[in-house]
């Protein structure tokens, strides 16, 4: 499997050192599948960052990896109330901390993320919010929590994006 990670530098040896604390899946490194995902979020990094270059890496990990009984996998397969409880947990300011080595789901994007907001501050309720995100074009994400899997991606090239 083909993984896009979005940034400002080539990132040649991914590390869960750098990852930021109350995001979608919690502290880790995230990837997804769609290059186009990646060179969007290249290039809000390079915005928030005034830095020069908004850079894609391309990794390949064995399939394999996402069945692997020997490790702890979390899979949402949409946006469910699962998945919205999930983040909001992984976002709060105490945010929960799981054991998990590989998430895997959908994006909470800019819009998402202003559902999410009035979901957690009891505004809209489970299904109001659920159905609302279902109106979005959401987009994948497979973040990896553990140095164990970490290790399985392998680095293939960079480019611009």
């Amino acid at each position: 499997m083909r993984l896009y990670h979005g940034s400002t530098v080539e990132v040649r040896k991914p590390s869960l050192r750098y990852g930021r604390e109350r995001t979608d899946f919690g502290k880790g490194f995230y990837t997804t599948t769609l290059a186009e995902q990646a060179e969007h979020w290249a290039n809000i990094k390079k915005d928030r960052a005034k830095a020069a270059k908004a850079v894609v890496s391309v990794y390949e990990i064995d399939d394999a990896l996402l069945t692997d009984p020997a490790l702890k996998i979390r899979e949402f397969h949409g946006v469910d109330e699962a998945w919205l409880n999930f983040v909001v947990g992984c976002r709060k300011e105490k945010a929960i901390k799981h054991n998990f080595d590989l998430v895997f789901g959908p994006v909470a994007n800019d819009n998402v993320f202003t559902t999410v907001n009035l979901y957690e501050s009891g505004i809209l309720d489970v299904q109001a919010a659920i159905a609302q995100l279902r109106a979005y074009k959401t987009y994948d994400q497979l973040s990896f929590h553990t140095p164990k899997v970490i290790e399985a991606l392998r680095f293939v090239e960079s480019y611009e994006g």
